[in-house]
């Protein structure tokens, strides 16, 4: 990936979440020794970015993303990701 599509992701996230870049590598540095097939390491995770964001989380949306991410199982479209978490 290039410079310009690295900028282009952070000013998408940024655009919708309010989460700057330097929180996004914050966040990216701190998972750098993270076991992501661990359910409890995920919730954390999850759970840190939707108040990152300041967007509420349910209890379903919440543990529909954590079952995605333990089992493999993300949507590699940014626009896909994007509508499931709208729903």
């Amino acid at each position: 990936m290039n410079k310009d599509s690295h900028k282009n992701i952070f000013d998408h996230i940024q655009n919708q979440s309010n989460i700057s870049p330097s929180e996004i590598m914050k966040v990216a540095e701190s998972l750098q020794n993270t076991d992501l097939s661990n359910e409890n390491n995920v919730r954390d995770l999850v759970k840190r970015l939707a108040k990152m964001a300041g967007k509420p989380l349910s209890e379903e949306k919440e543990n529909q993303i954590v079952d995605m991410i333990t089992n493999q199982n993300m949507p590699l479209n940014m626009n896909t990701l994007q509508k499931m978490i709208k729903k």
